[in-house]
């Protein structure tokens, strides 16, 4: 579907579009926040220890309250948003790219390689998942870039078995077996007929992927396992402001609440998305549409 098309059909479904817009906002505040508010996120001013939120006294990026060492609570969380959404999009990056390659490779291959590459999935898969990337992480230690490929590591297995499932059956479609039979070597046949077919497929289930790895990243920090000090995330947050739950409770809420919009907002666009792409579903978004109206 064409992207003018796409665009129509999300104004007139307005929740999906309300989570669009607040997707767009979060990654322009992760791209250019931490640029503008750095140096307010790490300074330290003792006159506003634990400062109640809305109490503005000690100037605006303060409305969110401050945490024990007088840093202020909004300036922090939109500095963490760059590590939090840059590491959950880098882990999708690659085990998009990885596993769709890889699952393409499978799918074309008619020898050992392809069973060979799926009891190794298996293998991946027979892991919890959050467990095998705390065992990676203390080993390795909890750089970003380790986290990264962790993280993509442990969702290889779904990109690689859609890409595969896909691959088996394109392969058998008629314009395939004639640019077979017309002398198109493996590389050609998947770089220019399957890969464009089986992208969309891939994009659906990153959308929907995105907040779960944002929550994975989440998880690892709060268990100590994710970014380290004096770099920030939503999840470290979370995880310096519960042993002052009970005296200052906004060091956990806010960053808990930045969490849980973000992962809301990405599964209803990922819903969306998913509905969109499929012509079959598509019909009841504009039925609903018309309803609306």
């Amino acid at each position: 579907m064409k992207a003018r098309g796409m665009f129509k059909l999300l104004l007139q479904d307005k929740l999906a579009l309300a989570a669009a817009i607040y997707m767009v906002f979060i990654c322009l505040v992760a791209l250019v926040g931490p640029e503008l508010l750095g140096k307010a996120a790490v300074s330290i001013n003792l006159r506003a220890r634990n400062a109640h939120p809305f109490h503005i006294e000690s100037g605006w990026l303060y409305v969110l309250g401050s945490d024990s060492l007088g840093r202020s609570i909004l300036a922090r969380i939109i500095v963490a948003s760059r590590n939090t959404i840059g590491i959950a999009a880098g882990s999708l990056l690659v085990s998009m790219l990885v596993g769709g390659c890889v699952g393409i490779v499978a799918g074309l291959s008619r020898g050992a390689l392809g069973q060979v590459i799926m009891r190794a999935m298996d293998i991946v898969m027979s892991f919890p998942s959050l467990l095998m990337a705390l065992i990676v992480l203390y080993v390795l230690g909890p750089d970003p870039i380790n986290i990264v490929i962790v993280l993509g590591i442990t969702r290889l297995p779904v990109y690689v078995r859609t890409a595969r499932a896909e691959a088996l059956e394109i392969r058998q479609r008629a314009f395939v077996l004639a640019a077979r039979v017309m002398g198109a070597g493996r590389m050609h046949l998947a770089i220019r007929h399957i890969a464009p077919l089986v992208l969309p497929t891939l994009l659906v289930i990153g959308a929907l992927d995105f907040a779960y790895l944002m929550l994975a990243e989440s998880a690892l920090s709060f268990l100590g396992m994710g970014v380290q000090p004096p770099a920030i995330t939503w999840g470290l947050m979370v995880a310096e402001g519960r042993s002052y739950l009970n005296v200052a409770w906004w060091l956990a809420f806010w960053p808990g609440l930045a969490i849980m919009i973000t992962a809301l907002c990405a599964n209803l666009l990922a819903g969306w998305f998913r509905i969109a792409n499929d012509p079959a579903l598509r019909a009841s978004l504009k039925t609903k549409a018309v309803i609306n109206a």
